[in-house]
């Protein structure tokens, strides 16, 4: 490939990485998660 190509595909990556980030980093996702992770913590085994 050539650089051209290559160049297109990092700012691809960082774009795709940038959203993720957003989707990731958002209130609602956050509470899930953290929800998730003390349920796990006060789980009976």
């Amino acid at each position: 490939m050539s650089t051209a190509e290559y160049a297109v595909g990092t700012l691809a990556a960082a774009a795709l990485a940038a959203g993720l980030h957003q989707v990731v980093t958002s209130g609602a996702i956050l509470g899930a998660l953290q929800g998730l992770v003390e349920r796990a913590l006060h789980a009976v085994l």
